[in-house]
């Protein structure tokens, strides 16, 4: 039976994923493997599967055929599976998981190890990094990104929240600099600092009036890829900042920071969970 099943899942990720490298990327194998995989099932079968060129490959008339009851037997793998791991109720294994630095370490990261504690089966190994990840090519299970999504082929998203922005300034630098009251009157003598990372400056959006969206970038002498030190410049008065509100938020309570201005309508990025797509998905990642 074994044997029998080898070569299946390979065959079938294949023409699902509409290439054998896509196929790869799925399975976290390489192209070699898949190839080799479906070489053998031809070879058992005695039958072609695929009609290959250098450009393309598609069904043959018996591919079509052994796709269809492939798939359907793998489905019924795939809930058999899952309705075990749903009687245990279990969260076990190991769990990867890439996140933003600081939004992770201070609101994501105490939610994850209240989840260990209520799964002493389940294993967390975290990376608290700002950089965009590839979670096939890095092993990893899930991934939290905020902003939006442009790679998505790959990937099956679940939105978890929004990230509202401030902006924000200390009340010395008001002082110095004046006070400017709406998205028009922030222009020169006013500065920022702003979040930058790979050399790309993010510019700061907002909603005007009307509702749509309005770029705005000042000069900056500051210019870097961590939340945290433009929080603490902008208490220290060297510019504007375009904050996180629940970052900001303490500095806001305490009055080392203030609201610039009340926005026509509140600007934020888009929260989601990401993960690879695939048939299966174990109780340990699942939402």
């Amino acid at each position: 039976m074994r044997q029998r099943l080898q070569g299946i899942e390979e065959f079938v990720a294949a023409v699902e994923a509409g290439s054998f490298a896509l196929a790869a990327q799925r399975l976290h194998v390489t192209r070699s493997a898949v190839a080799k995989s479906i070489a053998r099932l031809e070879g058992r079968l005695n039958t072609r599967l695929f009609l290959r060129t250098t450009r393309s490959q598609s069904l043959t008339e018996e591919g079509h055929g052994y796709y269809e009851r492939c798939r359907r037997v793998l489905a019924e793998l795939d809930a058999a599976e899952a309705m075990t791991d749903v009687a245990r109720s279990i969260a076990t294994g190991l769990v990867r998981l890439s996140m933003p630095a600081m939004l992770g370490r201070l609101k994501v990261g105490p939610l994850l190890l209240a989840l260990a504690r209520r799964h002493p089966e389940l294993s967390l190994e975290l990376a608290f990094s700002d950089r965009r990840v590839d979670l096939v090519e890095e092993g990893l299970d899930l991934a939290i990104r905020s902003g939006e999504l442009a790679d998505t082929s790959g990937l099956i998203a679940r939105p978890v929240g929004m990230q509202w922005m401030a902006l924000c300034a200390a009340p010395a630098y008001l002082a110095e600099r004046g006070h400017p009251r709406s998205i028009d009157a922030l222009e020169a003598p006013h500065e920022a600092v702003l979040y930058a990372r790979d050399g790309q400056i993010s510019s700061w959006r907002f909603h005007d009036a009307e509702g749509r969206l309005v770029d705005v970038t000042l000069p900056s002498r500051l210019r870097c890829d961590s939340a945290e030190v433009l929080l603490e410049a902008a208490v220290g008065g060297m510019g504007l900042a375009r904050l996180p509100a629940w970052l900001a938020a303490d500095a806001l309570a305490a009055g080392t920071l203030v609201r610039v201005f009340e926005e026509p309508k509140p600007f934020g990025f888009e929260l989601n969970v990401i993960r690879s797509r695939s048939r299966y998905l174990p109780f340990k990642t699942r939402w």
